[in-house]
């Protein structure tokens, strides 16, 4: 958990133009691509639905990496989220922040 939360921290403080290209690789290698677009519906809802459903929620960062890697169900309707265990923590913190910046 202490290596997650310092990855973390590097990942927000040592943005760059390549780690942000990176992100646009890593939501399709990761499997989100499988279920979700960037601004259209497909299996899941889009990603900039995501990022404008959770605009002002100070909490969405954490709780959104939380759902990519656990899975879930309920919040977007009945369709399952299944886990992304291959997605590492580090990963899903990146990408729950990429997806939250498309607002």
């Amino acid at each position: 958990m202490k290596t997650a939360l310092v990855l973390s921290a590097l990942a927000v403080l040592l943005p760059s133009s390549a780690a942000l290209a990176d992100v646009d690789e890593l939501y399709k290698t990761k499997n989100c691509f499988a279920c979700h677009r960037i601004d259209r519906n497909h299996l899941g809802p889009p990603f900039k639905t995501i990022a404008a459903k959770y605009v002002d929620d100070k909490g969405a960062e954490v709780r959104l990496a939380q759902k990519i890697r656990e899975g879930g169900v309920g919040v977007w309707g009945p369709v399952l989220m299944p886990a992304q265990p291959q997605v590492t923590e580090a990963e899903a913190a990146t990408l729950s922040r990429w997806i939250l910046d498309l607002k």
